[in-house]
């Protein structure tokens, strides 16, 4: 009723000054939602649909049937072996390890850089940042000819070790604690707490935002991953998911509905890490404007 009130006493001109922003912002919003959504829900639609009626058009976003056996055909393969098992399995292992180790070195590389003076620590860190300047592509033989002679190639450890840390982890983590009030550390070192208790206890508990945007991002980055797989691991048992979508593509190019059903298994564990995540992201917006404050 109140705004009922305001807009009748407004000149009607103020209106489209008034309103006409926040009406475009949320036309503006509603269409980028819906060209990020749409090509999900396809997806998601195609992957429970007869292979026929994908290409038809206009396009049946409601099947005629539900085509469950799409996703019978994505997990046992062309040749029935269900290896795609296998290499969802690889993908999680060689995925969470980076993960882990990529947020786990970044915290303490990122807070070693950001709350300790010692000689040397800007040019340490401006190193690190001059790696993310160097392509993968341009390391990537080197890479694989020192994996060879270790013993690593066709390995989970050929896998994870070239990924345990990345630049943007340090660079993250050091930018996050440079904004940390070092009064507490200082107050748990004059109760007697050492640094690794500080670390442990004071450091990581407060680092929630930071430690899941790191962990989603790290991921997603190792799960997308095609050039290092497809090079290091030559048997069937030890590849991964994109490797398989382009192998499984590549051998079934008129099987769209399985297609998409490979894809939609493939998208689940990334949606599944970001909801579980999610609430970390609601509060972050919330610490950095008070800390700035």
């Amino acid at each position: 009723m109140k705004t009922m009130q305001h807009l009748t006493h407004l000149p009607w001109k103020e209106l489209p000054r008034r309103y006409g922003a926040g009406a475009l912002g949320l036309l503006i919003m509603g269409s980028l939602l819906v060209i990020t959504v749409l090509p999900l829900i396809f997806m998601v639609t195609a992957s429970i649909m007869p292979s026929g009626e994908i290409m038809r058009m206009p396009y049946p976003w409601i099947p005629s049937e539900l085509a469950f056996r799409n996703y019978y055909r994505a997990l046992a393969g062309h040749d029935e072996s269900f290896i795609f098992v296998r290499n969802i399995m690889n993908s999680l292992i060689v995925s969470s390890s980076v993960t882990v180790t990529t947020v786990i070195l970044g915290a303490l590389t990122g807070y070693s850089l950001a709350k300790f003076q010692y000689k040397g620590r800007i040019v340490i860190f401006m190193m690190i940042m001059a790696t993310m300047m160097i392509p993968f592509e341009t390391i990537m033989i080197p890479l694989y000819m020192v994996a060879t002679k270790l013993g690593m190639q066709n390995s989970y450890a050929g896998l994870i070790l070239p990924f345990m840390l990345n630049a943007f982890g340090v660079f993250m983590m050091r930018q996050y604690y440079s904004t940390f009030p070092g009064e507490f550390l200082d107050a748990a070192r004059v109760d007697g707490m050492g640094e690794i208790a500080i670390f442990g206890k004071i450091i990581l508990p407060n680092t929630g935002p930071a430690i899941a945007t790191l962990a989603i991002l790290a991921f997603r980055s190792q799960w997308d991953t095609l050039l290092w797989p497809l090079l290091i691991a030559q048997s069937h048992e030890m590849k991964t998911i994109p490797v398989y979508i382009v192998q499984f593509a590549a051998e079934r190019t008129a099987d769209y509905g399985a297609m998409m059903a490979v894809a939609t298994i493939a998208s689940v564990p990334m949606f599944v890490l970001f909801i579980t995540l999610s609430r970390y992201f609601t509060g972050g917006a919330a610490v950095f404007s008070a800390r700035k404050g």
